[in-house]
């Protein structure tokens, strides 16, 4: 019982960092995006939190990709314009639902020396994506643009529960290799006691 016990925990110990581990890498979602227009072509990867507001958007908390061939250098802090586009802050919030940003919008600079707002408006007659684009003391660019995004990291919850089986197998089994070894011993101990024993007698 006290084998079976220790086997148990060390079992649920390793699962349960797996499992946990596990869990956490999933608390953050990962998207590929896109943005293409007259002159533009931009795309990348998001990185969110999972935990979406009351409007169902996520959170970008990082942003790698590239703009027009420039290496994007990093997020535009949330509340907070891209240079030369004051006062439009920026919310970097995404969902999954259409229309996928807000009129806030993401922002982000690049290697280059630019700074760029994706958005979307529902001020126009035609609702839509647009792009600012900005070389830090005034706006260069207000164009409207295709944008997209989807999600490519997910939780995986039949990953966790297989775990949690292949722990409990792996528990149980060494617990019947552990038995089969004393059984083995034991028997081992017998034979040997009866062969001195039949030696001695003989000998007699």
């Amino acid at each position: 019982m006290k084998n079976l016990a220790v086997l148990s925990a060390t079992a649920l110990a390793i699962t349960s960092g797996l499992v946990f581990g596990r869990m956490q890498a999933a608390s953050a979602l990962s998207w590929d995006w896109n943005s293409s227009g007259t002159g533009i072509a931009a795309n990348g990867t998001f990185t969110t939190n999972d935990t979406p507001n009351n409007s169902g958007f996520d959170a970008i908390t990082g942003i790698i990709g590239t703009q027009n061939g420039e290496t994007i250098t990093g997020l535009q802090p949330t509340g907070t314009a891209i240079p030369g586009n004051e006062p439009f802050n920026v919310d970097n919030l995404i969902s999954f639902d259409t229309p996928q940003l807000t009129d806030n919008g993401f922002g982000y600079s690049t290697l280059g020396g630019k700074y760029y707002n994706t958005y979307f408006t529902s001020s126009l007659p035609t609702p839509g994506y647009f792009e600012v684009a900005s070389n830090f003391t005034l706006q260069d660019t207000e164009l409207p643009i295709t944008f997209s995004a989807t999600i490519i990291t997910i939780p995986e919850p039949t990953s966790i529960l297989s775990l949690l089986v292949l722990g409990t197998v792996g528990a149980h089994l060494a617990l019947k290799r552990n038995k089969l070894s004393k059984f083995t011993q034991k028997k081992l101990e017998q034979v040997v006691l009866k062969h001195n024993f039949a030696t001695e007698f003989s000998g007699d």
